[in-house]
């Protein structure tokens, strides 16, 4: 009988024990500890979350940037959240925490694309091949494309005048090339002086340029100061009509004061052109001094054949830039080589092109900057190409763009036959 009673108290203490592991088993699987407090997550994890403005060293990036792009043009924010790290299941194993970024997009309105893009155009005094090259590079992108003859100032083609004669938009990372120039001209950098960023980080003009990185012109922008930065503006043309009795062209403007600290003060005009507006037009003149040796030019559309045989080059004045000009170029060729440009040599490769691109955005419109010039068989060329847009937008699509300007000159045989084309005048109309 005793040996009975101890069987049945072992058994009934078992079944005891065993109700109490399962009844924490369930309650530990049901989201709670034995003490009754709630878990948090899987045991060793933890979650953190916090918001911080996306900085970045670089004007463009994502879709073949090889930088990156301004915060306002994507949305300004990041979330950067832990995600379940993985956990040593042994004793005194460390948690880990993986971190995932989230960046917020901007929504944008405008549309990349649009049809009848030449409605209205001026053509009778363009040149015919440059201009159906244009067109043809262009396609139904929403922009403009211009060439023009840096040797004189003629603008040789300019596809969708409506936008281009318009009073333009901000720069974006174009306004680098006014930074560059006028902090050689003060001898603040050479083109291989190292500028630190920060720390051990480091970078010459060469690149800068090259990738657009925007923490570097920031930091020139901010040695030269707003007087400074403004006086070389004005100085290049910006805040100025650039074309000489162009019927229509409006004006791109250059503030008189300085951006607010608290948006980003003369840094951010300096890598952005932040309250900044320039023109198509503004731009080819800068560029097309850049591409001659420093004579800024008026820039002349001519509207008949008559205009094109009295043409006549019109100096607005000359820049003191000459020396400057192999300071700044070998960045601007980097940029086509192996930086933010270098979509332009998937189309083209028959001679060197030099450039700049840009990508910011305003109010749900994306923009997309490339100005270059080139060294052809048959004397220089300058381009600006300008679109307007959602996400399609953006400088390294100017620049393939302008690449395939390039290509379609060159299967028209435009480099063989130009001399042949002027001597014999053109012909066109309006459309």
């Amino acid at each position: 009988m005793s040996r009975s009673l101890k069987v049945f108290g072992a058994l009934l203490f078992g079944l005891v024990l065993g109700a109490g592991v399962g009844a924490n088993a369930a309650t530990t699987a049901s989201g709670t500890t034995p003490t009754g407090k709630a878990r948090r997550h899987s045991a060793g994890t933890t979650r953190v979350a916090t918001t911080v403005r996306a900085r970045s060293g670089a004007s463009h990036a994502g879709s073949a940037h090889s930088g990156s792009t301004r915060s306002g043009s994507y949305g300004g924010r990041t979330h950067v959240v832990a995600t379940h790290g993985v956990v040593g299941r042994h004793r005194g194993a460390r948690p880990t925490l993986a971190v995932r970024r989230t960046r917020y997009q901007e929504h944008f309105s405008a549309s990349s694309f649009a049809d009848n893009l030449t409605l209205g155009d001026v053509v009778e005094g363009e040149d015919p091949l440059v201009r159906a090259a244009a067109i043809e590079a262009l396609g139904n992108m929403n922009g403009t494309a211009i060439a023009i003859d840096p040797s004189t100032g003629r603008i040789l083609a300019m596809v969708n005048q409506k936008l281009a004669l318009s009073r333009g938009a901000e720069p974006c990372s174009t306004i680098k090339l006014t930074v560059a120039l006028a902090a050689l001209e003060e001898g603040i950098v050479r083109k291989d002086t190292p500028v630190n960023l920060g720390g051990r980080y480091h970078m010459t003009m060469t690149d800068a340029l090259a990738h657009s990185n925007n923490l570097y012109f920031e930091t020139l922008g901010r040695q030269l100061g707003f007087e400074r930065v403004k006086h070389y503006a004005n100085e290049f043309g910006l805040g100025e009509l650039a074309g000489y009795h162009i019927q229509g062209e409006q004006l791109g403007t250059y503030p008189d004061e300085v951006l607010p600290a608290s948006l980003g003060g003369v840094g951010r005009m300096c890598s952005f052109g932040e309250s900044v507006s320039m023109t198509p037009l503004q731009l080819g003149a800068l560029v097309s001094a850049i591409a001659n040796g420093g004579t800024l030019y008026y820039l002349q559309h001519p509207e008949t054949a008559v205009d094109v045989a009295t043409f006549e080059p019109k100096v607005k004045r000359v820049l003191d830039i000459a020396p400057l000009i192999p300071e700044i170029s070998v960045g601007m060729s980097g940029a086509v080589e192996y930086g933010t440009a270098r979509s332009l040599r998937a189309n083209f490769s028959q001679f060197p092109v030099m450039g700049k691109t840009g990508t910011c955005s305003n109010n749900g419109t994306r923009f997309g900057w490339f100005g270059s010039f080139a060294d052809t068989p048959k004397g220089q060329i300058v381009t600006v190409f300008f679109l307007e847009g959602g996400r399609p937008t953006f400088g390294p699509k100017a620049a393939e763009l302008t690449g395939e300007f390039y290509r379609a000159l060159w299967n028209k045989d435009y480099f063989l036959q130009k001399q042949t084309v002027e001597s014999n005048g053109v012909m066109g109309g309006s459309e």
